[in-house]
């Protein structure tokens, strides 16, 4: 922090901070903005934690369910699948199909929510955790790096725009047939006429490559932002445990944080509702004909 270099003390400066803790724990270096050899193995970590938590808590709701006065645990899950079913048998009008697209947007939504309630974590907890554990191993605790919101990855978000993606098409060929799909991609949505053929086709490879990245920058972009502000906000009160002036800026720590977690809960669980929806909606449109 400036503060902290300021004071002598040797510390990382305000954007030297905020750097770091953006900064992933990779098998490797980047070598351009695209490489696909690049694994961040912190967010690869984090998602499939969640994932297995989130299939135990869903499972442990269903071996305990009860046809009795449900407890509140049980209540909870019932009425988010309540509130699910009801969203999918809107979009989704195939009773077969929503069989598994149903149970599809709960494990998305429930994913999803649990990825981004990791930036409801204190911002310093897990990185010093793990700078203290790689330092204790031996290594230079300065280059431990650790992120623990796998959503505020772009890699992670895109990665799961990408299945939503590879849905649409299965349900795509499943619903229309190859042929028919085929015929679609060539005759809508301007007509079916030889000189439109390239228009369309390329109207339609526009369409799913529009929704597939817009389905994951969305999500990338609102939990890159939430954590952001997190960090500034531990700016603040890192300011002021450092110089030991400005009470103010102690006093707006604890205001801002507490005000921003609050609000944050309700962005972590739209922002899931949002993907779930939207998956809901690609898929519903991969059933309609043209």
């Amino acid at each position: 922090m400036a503060a902290e270099n300021a004071a002598g003390h040797g510390g990382p400066t305000a954007g030297e901070y905020i750097v770091h803790h953006l900064t992933h724990w990779r098998n490797k270096e980047l070598v351009g903005p695209f490489d696909l050899s690049v694994i961040n193995i912190d967010s690869t970590i984090f998602t499939i934690l969640l994932g297995v938590i989130g299939c135990f808590l869903l499972w442990k709701a269903a071996r305990k369910a009860t046809s009795g006065v449900p407890g509140r645990f049980q209540a909870a899950v019932e009425i988010l699948v309540e509130m699910v079913d009801a969203q999918a048998k809107g979009i989704v009008h195939n009773a077969e199909s929503r069989k598994l697209v149903a149970p599809l947007a709960l494990t998305v939504f429930v994913w999803i929510f649990l990825l981004n309630a990791m930036d409801l974590l204190p911002v310093d907890l897990l990185p010093v955790l793990w700078a203290w554990a790689y330092g204790a191993a031996g290594y230079d605790a300065h280059h431990a790096y650790m992120r623990s919101v796998p959503t505020a990855d772009l890699s992670i978000t895109m990665g799961l725009s990408m299945g939503v993606l590879i849905t649409c098409l299965v349900y795509n060929v499943k619903i229309k047939g190859v042929g028919g799909w085929i015929h679609e991609l060539f005759t809508a949505p301007f007509g079916n006429h030889w000189a439109l053929y390239p228009f369309n086709f390329l109207m339609q490879v526009i369409e799913f490559v529009a929704k597939t990245v817009s389905h994951g920058m969305r999500l990338f972009g609102n939990m890159y932002a939430g954590e952001l502000i997190f960090l500034l906000i531990a700016l603040m009160g890192g300011a002021w445990s450092l110089s030991a002036t400005g009470i103010g800026l102690a006093i707006g720590h604890i205001i801002a944080g507490s005000a921003w977690a609050i609000f944050h809960i309700l962005i972590i669980t739209l922002q899931a509702f949002v993907f779930m929806m939207l998956t809901l909606v690609y898929i519903g449109q991969a059933h309609d004909h043209h």
